[in-house]
């Protein structure tokens, strides 16, 4: 069985992935973006980017794995 792959080098690498910037955002793009990731490989999976560095890296998480990160922030 293959590993699931926990990031990528470069978000633009995510082909029709649309972002969504944390509502808790301040507009001085000092937040994180995240995009629901619905085709290809990576498909049902959670892209996670720095906004400040759209084109940076982007961390990969399963939609359980995240909804229990953020539960836990609450």
């Amino acid at each position: 069985m293959t590993a699931l792959p926990r990031y990528v080098p470069s978000s633009t690498s995510l082909h029709g992935a649309r972002w969504q910037r944390s509502s808790r955002s301040n507009g001085m793009n000092n937040c994180v973006e995240t995009a629901s990731l619905a085709s290809g490989p990576k498909r049902g999976l959670l892209a996670v980017r720095d906004s400040k560095n759209t084109a940076g890296p982007a961390l990969l998480f399963s939609t359980a794995t995240w909804e229990a990160f953020v539960r836990g922030l609450r």
